[in-house]
C-alpha cells in the first residue's frame, strides 16, 4: 500500500461538519459590510516579496522569520501573502482606486505565516480585512470600531470581548518616544529576554507587548507613549474617544498597545478575549496614513482592521445562540425501482417551487430502513417517502424526523404548504 500523504503541518482541512459555521459567519460578515457601504475586492494570494518588505518592514518577525518566500521559474522572488493590507494598497494604487477619492473596501481569504501552530493560530489562516481610504478624521476610525461592535452583537460574542485603544501618534512623535524607550530599556537590559534583546535595535516598541511575566514590572514603569503625543494626535484620539463614548462603546486605553507592522500611526485598536488562552486578540486594526505613498501612490490617509476567522469560529463553538443552518431540510427516499424516476422528478419539482429548501435525494438504492437511517443522519427535518403505492396514488408520504407528529400522506399541493413551514422557521 502506498504511503498516505497528509496535510502540511499548520495548514488544516475544514471538514463538511465544520463548514456550516464558517459559511454562516461569512454570510453575517458580508451582510454587515454591505450595510455599511463597503465593497469587496479580491487580490491574489501571491505577491512580489518586495511588497511586504517595503510595507511590513525588513526587520520585523514576519519578514525575517515567518514569510513563505520562494523563487519562481523566472527567478523572481514571490511570497504567499502574510497579511492583506499591503496587497489591498498595491491593488488600489495599480488600478487608480485611491488618489483624490474615498474608498471603503473589504476582502476575505487565506494568509500564510510560518510560525508555531497553536489553538486558533495556524500557518495557513483566514482573515476578513476592512480598509477605508481618503478619510483622515477620527469619524472613520470610530465607524470601523462601531462596525465590529455590531458584529459581536450579531454573533452573540459581545460579552466575550474587550476593546483596547491606543495612539501611536505621528512618525516624528513616535521617533522621539522610541529614543526615550530605548534608553530606558538599555538601563534594564539585564531583565530583557532573548526576543526583547533582539528587538531593542529593530523594533523596541514591540517589547512593550511582551507577555513575559518576569518583565512586567519593569515595562509597567517604562515611559508612556502618550507623554510624547503631538497636539494633532492628541486631538485625533480625543475625537475618537468622544465618538465611542457617545455611542456607548466601552473601551480600555492600553498604553502598551502597539503594532508589529511598521506602517501604523495614530489610532490602533484590538478586540481581545480571555476565552482563547494566551493568544487573545480576535480583531486588530488602526490607521496607516503613510502606507499608500510608501508603496508608490500619492499620499492618502487610510485606516482598517483584520480579524481571524479561525479564532471567531472557536469562540462561536461556545455560543449556543449562534445558529448554523441545516445542511439538509428534506430527505427524499425512493423505495423500489418503480419509484426512482418519479422521486428524482419530485426532487427537482420541489427545488423549482421552493428554492430556499435544501433537498437531498437518496441515491444508491437499498432497503427502506437503511434509507430512513440515512435520512435521520442527514439532519433533515422531514423525510419524503415515495414507493410503489405512493406512485400509483400520486401522493407522497411525509415523515417528521424531529417532531412528534404522525406520518401523513399528501398530494403535492398539500405537501408544498407543509414544506413552506420549514422556510418560515
Amino acid at each position: 500500500m502506498a504511503k498516505q500523504i497528509q496535510a502540511i503541518r499548520g495548514m488544516n482541512d475544514i471538514l463538511p461538519e465544520q463548514t456550516g459555521r464558517w459559511q454562516q459567519l461569512e454570510r453575517v460578515m458580508r451582510e454587515l459590510l454591505a450595510g455599511y457601504g463597503y465593497s469587496e475586492i479580491r487580490m491574489p494570494i501571491v505577491e512580489q516579496t518586495d511588497l511586504f518588505k517595503r510595507s511590513i518592514g525588513e526587520v520585523t518577525d514576519i519578514v525575517e522569520k515567518e514569510m513563505y518566500t520562494f523563487a519562481d521559474r523566472n527567478g523572481d522572488s514571490l511570497t504567499l501573502r502574510p497579511e492583506g493590507t499591503a496587497s489591498c494598497v498595491r491593488a488600489g494604487n495599480e488600478h487608480g482606486l485611491l488618489y483624490n477619492q474615498t474608498r471603503r473596501m473589504w476582502y476575505m481569504g487565506p494568509m500564510f505565516r510560518h510560525e508555531r501552530p497553536q489553538k486558533g493560530r495556524y500557518r495557513q489562516f483566514h482573515q476578513v480585512g476592512v480598509e477605508a481610504f481618503g478619510l483622515a478624521g477620527p469619524d472613520i476610525d470610530a465607524e470601523l470600531i462601531l462596525m465590529t461592535a455590531r458584529l459581536w452583537k450579531q454573533l452573540g460574542l459581545n460579552d466575550y470581548l474587550t476593546l483596547e485603544l491606543n495612539s501611536l501618534a505621528s512618525n516624528s512623535a513616535r521617533a522621539d518616544y522610541r529614543e526615550a524607550l530605548t534608553a530606558y530599556l538599555r538601563e534594564h537590559e539585564a531583565l530583557l529576554d532573548e526576543d526583547s534583546v533582539r528587538r531593542l535595535e529593530s523594533n523596541p516598541l514591540r517589547i512593550l507587548d511582551s507577555k513575559n511575566p518576569a518583565m512586567a514590572e519593569m515595562l509597567a514603569a517604562a515611559p508612556k507613549l502618550s507623554e510624547y503625543w503631538d497636539d494633532e494626535s492628541r486631538e485625533h484620539f480625543a475625537g475618537l474617544c468622544a465618538r465611542l463614548d457617545a455611542a456607548g462603546i466601552e473601551y480600555v486605553h492600553n498604553e502598551r498597545l502597539v503594532r508589529g507592522l511598521d506602517y501604523y500611526n495614530r489610532t490602533v485598536f484590538e478586540w481581545v478575549t480571555d476565552s482563547l488562552g494566551a493568544q487573545g486578540t480576535v480583531c486588530a486594526g488602526g490607521r496607516y496614513d503613510g502606507l499608500v505613498e510608501q508603496l508608490g501612490g500619492k499620499a492618502t490617509p487610510a485606516v482598517g482592521f483584520a480579524m481571524g476567522i479561525e479564532r471567531l469560529v472557536l469562540m462561536l463553538e461556545q455560543v449556543e445562540s449562534f445558529k448554523v443552518p441545516r445542511d439538509v431540510d428534506i430527505y427524499l427516499a425512493a423505495v423500489g425501482e418503480v419509484a426512482e424516476l418519479p422521486a428524482m422528478a419530485l426532487a427537482e419539482r420541489i427545488r423549482d417551487d421552493l428554492p430556499e429548501l435544501r433537498v437531498m435525494l437518496h441515491c444508491g438504492g437499498g432497503k427502506f430502513a437503511k434509507q430512513l437511517k440515512k435520512a435521520d443522519q442527514s439532519g433533515a427535518e422531514i423525510a419524503l417517502i415515495l414507493g410503489a403505492d405512493e406512485v400509483a396514488a400520486e401522493r407522497i408520504t411525509v415523515k417528521h424526523l424531529r417532531l412528534d407528529k404522525a406520518q401523513e400522506s399528501l398530494a403535492y399541493a398539500e405537501l408544498v404548504a407543509v414544506l413552506r413551514t420549514l422556510i418560515a422557521e
